[in-house]
């Protein structure tokens, strides 16, 4: 294919198909059920999970539901390209969001499916495929309904890992834990000049599989989302995603699933943003109510007095991730 011709490809908008029910909630809830079921005959523990999973009314928000691929994989690029750096992995962060230029076009319908070549599975190896799509996908819908719900506010993509790395020791053996407590893969901030921003951790799963398996993908990403609380205990939103690619020319389909919360960073306005960032060593676990003789659940808390000091780590590395974007190294690194 010519250079012009995937370029004009990548700038035709598509219609994506985005499923956010009742019936979704409630097949992600019995999935997790299971899920605590087959733990616990195992003599292992159920997953802290987000108690409330709701449909999002996203027709409602009067989003036309389309999406370029140049937006997907501007997502993807953006949300990656802070994950290794330095000795050349920029570049390689980059090529995550550019291999995949000509995997996505559009069915008969004029709803975005995978192309021949994005079916080819010599080119991909169909979980990083699904995976990194699926990120791509979620997240440029994601930006697109919290512009909607929040008007002249802008929307910013964290790596939830790097921003955290500022806080905690994210590996476990500080707890004495074989692995660390269950996290998001990233932070959605909604933020704008002189006001407080808030903050919304979400998870985005993707599959070749059917939406039985997007199911019980939501069900673990519901964990997820659950392991860590900002501000007050059980005021943080969240969003959860999954993604089937179907490997025919059916359309790519999201499903989409959130829950209520404040999520705002109390005292997090009008931030002295240049200063380095210090790191912290915040005290492990959440801080929810509990019998006195019981330990704190396993995960991550924002306390109310450390959230301006989060809010400059988002700052900060959303700018990072900008630099990274554009290709400054030493910016990056300041």
């Amino acid at each position: 294919m010519k250079r012009a011709d995937v370029l004009r490809d990548l700038a035709q908008p598509w219609n994506v198909a985005v499923h956010s029910t009742s019936d979704l909630a409630g097949s992600v809830a019995k999935a997790a059920t299971a899920d605590d079921k087959a733990k616990r005959e195992k003599n292992q523990a159920p997953l802290r999970r987000k108690p409330e999973l709701r449909p999002l009314p996203v027709k409602s928000l009067g989003l036309s539901l389309q999406l370029t691929p140049w937006d997907v994989l501007h997502a993807l690029g953006r949300a990656n390209v802070l994950a290794r750096q330095g000795a050349g992995r920029g570049l390689a962060e980059h090529w995550a969001s550019l291999k995949y230029c000509q995997a996505l076009t559009g069915n008969d319908g004029r709803y975005m499916a995978l192309s021949s070549e994005g079916r080819n599975p010599r080119r991909h190896y169909a979980a990083t495929q699904s995976g990194e799509l699926g990120i791509g996908l979620a997240l440029a819908l994601a930006r697109r309904v919290l512009a909607a719900q929040y008007p002249d506010h802008s929307v910013s993509v964290i790596d939830a890992e790097i921003a955290m790395r500022a806080g905690w020791e994210l590996t476990g053996r500080e707890a004495g834990r074989s692995s660390a407590p269950r996290r998001p893969g990233f932070f959605l901030e909604v933020w704008k000049p002189g006001e407080p921003s808030r903050v919304i951790p979400v998870t985005c799963k993707g599959t070749h599989g059917n939406a039985a398996q997007v199911h019980k993908q939501l069900a673990t990403a519901s964990a997820d989302v659950e392991g860590i609380h900002i501000g007050a205990y059980n005021e943080t939103p969240a969003f959860v995603f999954g993604t089937t690619l179907p490997k025919k020319s059916e359309s790519i389909t999201l499903y989409l699933l959130h829950a209520p919360g404040d999520g705002t960073l109390a005292d997090a306005k009008d931030l002295y943003l240049d200063p380095p960032v210090e790191d912290r060593s915040i005290r492990p676990g959440i801080d929810a109510p509990t019998n006195p003789n019981e330990e704190p659940p396993v995960g991550y808390h924002v306390r109310p007095e450390e959230c301006g000091w989060f809010g400059r780590v988002l700052a900060q590395a959303d700018a990072a991730g900008l630099m990274a974007f554009t290709g400054g190294g030493e910016p990056t690194a300041r």
